[in-house]
């Protein structure tokens, strides 16, 4: 499985997981995609087949529901909390990617699945 960071996520993080061996990448990596909406964001996750790693639940899982009525697929969302994961701790971007590590390593397929991080 690929995983795109959304914007919220630190690149460093995407760096320390691709050290692991996994394919993922951050919005704030790609200039294409830094700052624009969430439907570009949403659509080149679609476009690369990586499940996006968010903690914006209310817009992504509209976009997710909209694509799956419209008949459509999409590679999955891996929600984080602000209260699992606080932005504001420095402990938190090791913590995201031993969660992120192991979600990858359980190798699950996200397919139009919504999956909660622990």
């Amino acid at each position: 499985m690929k995983l795109l960071l959304d914007e919220m996520w630190s690149p460093e993080i995407a760096r320390q997981m691709r050290l692991r061996g996994h394919d993922v990448t951050a919005v704030a990596e790609q200039a294409a995609l830094a700052g624009h909406t969430d439907a570009v964001v949403f659509d080149a996750a679609q476009a690369e087949g990586r499940a996006l790693v968010t903690e914006n639940v209310a817009d992504f899982r509209a976009l997710g529901a909209d694509t799956l009525r419209r008949g459509g697929s999409h590679a999955g969302l891996v929600f984080t909390t602000d209260r699992r994961f606080p932005r504001h701790d420095h402990r938190t971007a090791g913590r995201l990617v031993t969660a992120l590590d192991r979600l990858l390593s359980e190798a699950p397929d996200l397919t139009n699945q919504e999956y909660w991080l622990s």
